[in-house]
């Protein structure tokens, strides 16, 4: 198995204002916590939609998540309404572009261990969630009602995915996983599910079984 997560990638009008939201919330190295890196790309594209995928943060205490809260706000974060009910034990943000975030209430047994950065949860199919599971080498932690989720052997943050029902795709997403490899990875890739796009500039474009978009870097290694 030669394919790694090496990054997150983000669509963002201004990739260094985001870099600094996200570094000066995590409070660290960006991929020290996460086992991947963070990726801020230029677009001019606006953000019409609720995204596919979504940190969630966690807390050791209630004071811990009301900091975690207060700093995303000093950073230029904002709270937004998802629909999520006032009896629930996370909030809800978004960063200075409007890309959704969660910081969860503490003894949350499902990303007890995970780390500050619990989970990135997406809005996606179990099939996503088998994919994922064979194009990384990650084991499934949970199978269940549809809801799936993976996770590094190495620890760190779980992969989830919600089943049905979901979002609307009406267009690219704004968040994407990076993947690096050899090129024979791809065509496992593609056996697995996965769709070819195009290929340029050292990168193959694809989508997983929910269509959405994956970058393969051919040769590249995450450090």
């Amino acid at each position: 198995m030669t394919v790694t997560l090496h990054a997150l990638s983000f669509a963002a009008h201004d990739p260094r204002r985001l870099a600094r939201f996200w570094t000066g919330l995590l409070g660290r190295e960006i991929d020290g916590d996460t086992g991947f890196r963070l990726r801020f790309l230029p677009t001019d594209e606006p953000k019409i939609r609720q995204n596919q995928m979504h940190f969630d943060l966690t807390s050791e205490s209630l004071d811990d998540q009301k900091r975690t809260v207060a700093r995303a706000l000093e950073l230029g974060g904002r709270h937004i309404d998802v629909g999520q009910r006032p009896e629930e034990k996370h909030v809800v943000l978004a960063d200075p572009e409007g890309n959704e975030f969660c910081v969860i209430g503490p003894g949350n047994d499902f990303l007890a261990g995970c780390g500050f950065v619990g989970a990135v949860a997406c809005d996606g199919s179990q099939e996503a969630g088998y994919f994922w599971s064979e194009a990384l080498g990650w084991p499934l932690v949970w199978d269940q009602d549809q809801e799936t989720a993976i996770r590094s052997p190495h620890d760190g943050p779980k992969i989830t995915w919600g089943g049905p029902p979901f979002t609307p795709k009406t267009g690219p997403n704004r968040l994407r996983f990076v993947l690096s490899g050899a090129l024979p990875e791809v065509e496992r890739l593609l056996t697995l599910g996965a769709t070819r796009l195009g290929t340029g500039g050292g990168q193959v474009e694809m989508t997983d079984p929910d269509r959405n978009e994956i970058s393969f870097v051919v040769g590249e290694t995450a450090a």
